[in-house]
């Protein structure tokens, strides 16, 4: 089981994916945890989480420390699947919870009140090609699927 789970072979596509998915999610995880870009940071985010958004405190701890650590192990390519399915998921249940409403288009010139689920929508189509062919050429799970 674990040898599926980090098996891949070397499709530079793969890791192309694997890269640009971790490089648009991990500012958004550093918003989140550290306050970086313009974020609020830790404790400003399971604010309006469990606040505003009346998501209990240890969903909201799990979508902070996803969004920041699972584009760290796509970078490297190590439990990529994992990864991916962990991004999946928190982006579509961001859809559902917040961005659904709003439709589909990002807000680009501030007609529409939040962001639409363009964006996450691309995010999951990532997530799942990588779940399904993992990490591509330099990843870490290859080595680890050879152990």
């Amino acid at each position: 089981m674990l040898e599926q789970l980090f098996s891949t072979d070397s499709d530079i596509t793969l890791t192309i994916l694997r890269i640009a998915l971790a490089a648009v999610i991990f500012p958004h995880g550093a918003q989140k945890l550290l306050g970086w870009f313009g974020g609020h940071g830790f404790k400003g985010t399971i604010g309006f989480f469990t606040g505003s958004l009346k998501v209990p405190y240890v969903l909201a701890l799990g979508v902070i420390l996803i969004e920041f650590f699972a584009p760290i192990l796509l970078l490297i390519g190590l439990a990529t699947r994992l990864a991916a399915l962990a991004i999946a998921v928190v982006m579509i249940v961001a859809v559902f919870m917040v961005h659904w409403r709003v439709g589909f288009f990002m807000n680009w010139f501030g007609a529409q009140q939040g962001e639409g689920y363009e964006f996450h929508l691309l995010a999951v189509g990532i997530a799942l090609a990588l779940l399904i062919g993992g990490g591509g050429a330099y990843a870490l799970d290859a080595f680890v699927a050879l152990r």
